[in-house]
């Protein structure tokens, strides 16, 4: 089998400079070049594939057993015929509380600005790109699934097509049943600092510890506040009550992919769209996935929606399917 080739390139990121969790400017950008890239001057469509909540870009190159990394399984795929060569971007958005739903906020930095400011001029200075947005992919799992549909929708200039696995969606149904458990998490430790401190020291984190810092490191992104010292953002529920903060719970909800459709359908109506979720999915996503499909419908917005039996997790086997499909979508005359 022919094999690709994985390049990594040190990005020194001048939007990410003096973020302000103090996170690395400088960052490592994992690009996949299919084979025969070397060999000719042909040019390639782009996926950018974001990674999920604490993970980043060169982690999808990690081998596991009975499983493939991300270019074991592009190789595999082009070498069937299942999809046309393409060059893939693995980046890097995470932050010290493991991820920015790539977006800007002042409380964790400009990843949005990120990614479609520098990286993408970036990738298409250095390489063989097709550089128009129908021949732009994004796609993503679990929060980068968010990012992916969250940025297609607010840049279609950029992206054509974007893919959702499992994607943050349905606000209600995927963040707010964390609440009360997050509450006693932050009684426990008596103060966001306390619980950041515990966590950084501690030598193995609980599930517990995982839960209340998925819910800080979404009102970082969601509901940013400079005047909120020292973390910069305001949490949508009273840490003594539980009881929800309407102002910035709405915050969030502006962000939902499901609340975004009406506001973005212009934008929707340009894009290809593919959506997927598993039926026993453990953040329940399926029902923001299914509310998120019924509103493109009601607007006459064509997509793709697929659901399957499965949860969240070791799902990667699923990338086969949306990437033949952005593949069929590439290869459309007009595309």
């Amino acid at each position: 089998m022919n094999r690709g080739r994985i390049v990594i390139d040190n990005i020194n990121s001048a939007c990410l400079e003096d973020n302000p969790l103090g996170d690395p400017a400088a960052r490592k950008l994992a690009v996949y070049l299919p084979p025969g890239y070397e060999a000719g001057d042909e040019r390639y469509p782009v996926v950018y594939f974001l990674a999920g909540f604490t993970g980043r870009g060169t982690m999808l190159l990690n081998e596991r057993a009975f499983d493939e990394a991300m270019d074991q399984r592009l190789d595999r795929l082009i070498g069937e015929g299942a999809m046309s060569p393409a060059i893939v971007v693995m980046p890097d958005c995470f932050t010290r509380y493991g991820g920015s739903q790539y977006l800007d906020s002042a409380a964790t930095g400009n990843y949005e600005t990120y990614l479609v400011d520098e990286i993408i001029p970036y990738v298409d200075g250095r390489f063989r790109t097709i550089p128009v947005a129908s021949k732009r992919a994004v796609m993503g799992k679990s929060s980068g699934g968010y990012g992916a549909m969250v940025l297609a929708m607010r840049h279609p200039d950029r992206f054509g097509i974007a893919a959702s696995h499992s994607g943050d969606m349905g606000f209600e149904y995927c963040y707010a049943p964390d609440f009360p458990e997050a509450m006693i998490g932050l009684e426990k430790y008596e103060s966001v600092t306390a619980f950041l401190d515990h966590f950084y020291a501690a030598p193995k984190k609980s599930g517990a510890d995982f839960l209340l810092l998925n819910v800080l490191a979404m009102a970082a992104a969601y509901s940013p506040n400079p005047e909120t010292k020292p973390h910069l953002f305001d949490l949508p529920f009273d840490t003594r009550t539980c009881e929800m903060r309407g102002e910035v719970w709405l915050r969030w909800l502006q962000l939902d992919p499901v609340r975004m459709v009406e506001t973005h359908r212009q934008a929707l109506g340009r894009l290809k769209l593919y959506i997927e979720c598993g039926t026993r999915d453990e953040y329940r996503l399926y029902a923001g996935s299914r509310m998120f499909s019924a509103r493109l419908h009601s607007l006459g917005i064509e997509h793709v929606y697929e659901e399957f039996d499965d949860n969240h997790r070791d799902t990667n086997y699923r990338y086969d399917i949306s990437l033949k499909q952005i593949s069929e979508w590439f290869a459309e005359p007009g595309m």
